[in-house]
């Protein structure tokens, strides 16, 4: 079982930026680091997310990734990604406050779990079979299991911007990461590491 994670990051390492919230996920300046993601994608790039996202059976993502709100739920909020969420498979969201599996179109169901980050990736490892698992954000989430050494592979595509501030991807974690692999495009460096 390989488990993954991605994050797009500034040059001083910040996957978003300061004040991020319900009206402003990715904190102030935070898209910047996904510009390359949208509108006319570079071919490398594309063929770089296409590889990213083949093979995936399970996603575990930190309760901010899929809500801005704190506390117990809003139940009307179903997400950032609108009534048919980008991940076609069984999503594991840590949070501290129980709701039930949320079914969406395209196949993706949110589960919420309350018991842990290591709970949420054994439910995952188990609902993708003989796929990947991939850890896909926040932050401060891919942090706990790159400290944790649960993550075997980590792609960072790397956004050519200057933040100055926001939430660090890598602050507090020791960890060897050696590089497999690096495609490039005129918007962003992609880093494939190798993380155990």
């Amino acid at each position: 079982m390989t488990v993954t994670a991605r994050l797009a990051i500034s040059l001083d390492g910040f996957a978003a930026g300061l004040e991020q919230g319900i009206d402003n996920p990715m904190g102030i300046g935070g898209l910047r680091n996904h510009t390359w993601a949208f509108g006319d994608v570079h071919p490398v790039d594309a063929a770089v997310l296409a590889e990213a996202k083949a093979g995936i059976g399970a996603y575990v993502m930190g309760r901010n990734m899929f809500d801005g709100h704190r506390g117990p739920w809003d139940l009307s909020w179903r997400g950032w990604w609108g009534e048919e969420p980008p991940y076609h498979c069984p999503v594991f969201v840590l949070t501290h406050h129980a709701r039930d599996p949320l079914p969406m179109a395209g196949g993706t169901t949110f589960h919420f779990v309350t018991e842990g980050p290591e709970v949420a990736l054994e439910l995952a490892k188990e609902a993708a079979g003989d796929q990947r698992v991939d850890i896909a954000g926040g932050p401060s989430t891919v942090r706990h299991y790159l400290a944790a050494g649960e993550i075997d592979e980590l792609l960072v595509h790397q956004a050519p911007v200057v933040l100055g501030a926001g939430e660090p991807l890598f602050a507090g974690v020791d960890v060897e990461l050696v590089p497999l692999r690096v495609a490039q495009s005129p918007k962003v460096t992609h880093i494939t590491y190798r993380a155990r």
